[in-house]
């Protein structure tokens, strides 16, 4: 395989090949040359500024790790059922109790408002956070279908946000239940543990960097180099212990194990994956069910598939636990998956139908609801996960989002903030592609490399979303000993 293909994850559930070929930097280039928005790309420096301030939109009075005085809120359409709200009244009346009652809201999304619209009604700018119109922690409310993961992406870069999407009210009311009986708990039910999980297919280079340049380094730091220093294993700097199940111990009964441990093994409170997200064609029986499931190392390879080589939320026993568990999963439609593709469209056709409409994946939402108690959040993406955004071509590995992504979940900072260098990246990434694109500059154009690898880093970016409330942290000080 040529190192100058660009590799997206992702096996097809009928062919056990990749879901998208390897690409070109040529073949990719051709998709991305539109004109460009400058409307956006303006919008998009703007926010950009905001990054070099400590508190991003927020007066620079608050904390944004302060829920209480930040804002928490949960946005609303008006096609949610009266029963949904009220299977959340636990988790809102929680909330209710420790947010000022000033920013503690409940606002609604119309549809087809983008982004700044929505601001613009309720009284707020991009740019501008004010928690007393719009709280900063917000919690959506449904699926892609009554308010658009377009919208959630968008509003994230400025806004930490999370998302709840189940099919029954109990499921709401279950979920609630946990994190608030999690909350108030006199001890947590996990340990200072964290475990890594990653596969590692022969002939494959799209686990060979998740594996190599993403949990290894993860999990063991990095040496110094001539002009870099030591990093060191991202868990122990915040005193957690870590596991590391790579190549041949990432196969599907380990993980089981993990998220079903032994009588009297302690649990770890955070779970990192990288592998390969399941996918299926349009109107196939499997789409819905396991979309995003979890290609194990039992895999025999391309050209074939079986159920048991990988993790769905069928193979998610009743008696398993995951009250006070954080899963960041690195694999394709591993949180969801939209009804267009948003990528790989022939723009002389328009957008390709990938699903008869967007739904959110069927393991985090067994995770979320379990009724022994369910996880506080799943990080995941929507859509496909661009491995190459790991390292990019002429460059090492760059995991400066995913090490503060994990360090502040470890410190116990909440999960929606913990992600913003994934929308920080996504904005400035698409502010220069946006520049690159348009021709009003003048200059040499870009390269179709140059083109290709920001896109791709762009993409991969935009993508990652949280599943369950953005205000959930871990109770570190409460966490038992491993």
């Amino acid at each position: 395989m040529s190192e100058d293909q660009f590799f997206l994850n992702g096996i097809d559930g009928v062919t056990g090949e990749y879901l998208v070929p390897p690409m070109s930097a040529e073949s990719v280039a051709r998709l991305i040359r539109p004109t460009a928005d400058r409307e956006q790309s303006g919008w998009l420096k703007r926010v950009q500024s905001l990054f070099t301030r400590p508190f991003r939109g927020l007066p620079v009075d608050i904390d944004p790790t302060d829920v209480a005085r930040a804002g928490w809120g949960v946005v609303v359409s008006p096609q949610t059922p009266s029963e949904t709200l009220s299977a959340l009244e636990p988790l809102i009346a929680h909330r209710r109790s420790q947010v000022l009652a000033d920013r503690c809201k409940t606002l609604e999304y119309r549809a087809g408002e983008n982004m700044k619209d929505w601001l613009k009604r309720h009284g707020v700018y991009p740019g501008s956070v004010a928690p007393t119109k719009v709280p900063y922690y917000l919690l959506l409310i449904g699926g892609p279908e009554s308010i658009p993961f377009d919208f959630q992406c968008l509003l994230d870069i400025e806004y930490a946000v999370g998302r709840l999407c189940f099919d029954l009210a109990d499921q709401y009311r279950l979920y609630a239940e946990s994190v608030v009986d999690y909350e108030k708990a006199q001890a947590a039910p996990t340990s200072r543990q964290m475990v890594y999980w990653g596969t590692r297919h022969p002939r494959d280079r799209a686990t060979e960097m998740s594996a190599d340049f993403l949990i290894s380094p993860l999990h063991e730091g990095v040496p110094a180099a001539a002009d870099q220093p030591e990093e060191e294993a991202i868990a122990g700097t915040q005193g957690f212990r870590s596991l590391c199940l790579k190549g041949r111990e990432a196969t599907k009964a380990r993980l089981s194990e993990v998220l079903r441990p032994p009588s009297g093994a302690g649990r770890p409170s955070f779970l990192f994956t990288a592998s390969h997200g399941m996918g299926w064609p349009k109107g196939h029986q499997n789409q819905r069910a396991a979309q995003g499931a979890l290609l194990c190392q039992d895999w025999s390879g391309f050209g074939s598939i079986r159920p048991g080589d990988y993790l769905s939320a069928a193979d998610v026993d009743d008696d398993a636990r995951f009250q006070g568990l954080v899963t960041f999963m690195f694999a394709c439609y591993g949180a969801g998956t939209p009804a267009f593709d948003n990528y790989l469209s022939n723009r002389n056709q328009g957008p390709v139908p990938i699903a008869d409409q967007g739904f959110i994946a069927s393991l985090p939402q067994r995770l979320l609801s379990h009724p022994q108690g369910g996880a506080l959040a799943v990080i995941g993406h929507v859509e496909r996960a661009w491995g190459y955004s790991i390292r990019p071509p002429g460059i090492g590995p760059q995991l400066v989002p995913f090490r503060n992504c994990i360090g502040r979940i470890l410190l116990g900072q909440p999960v929606g903030h913990s992600t913003r260098d994934f929308s920080e990246k996504y904005a400035v990434l698409s502010g220069d592609l946006l520049q690159k694109l348009d021709q009003t500059q003048g200059g040499a154009p870009p390269s179709d490399e140059g083109l290709a690898s920001t896109w791709i880093e762009r993409n991969d970016a935009q993508n990652y979303i949280v599943l369950g409330d953005p205000a959930v942290r871990l109770a570190v000080s409460k966490l038992q000993t491993p």
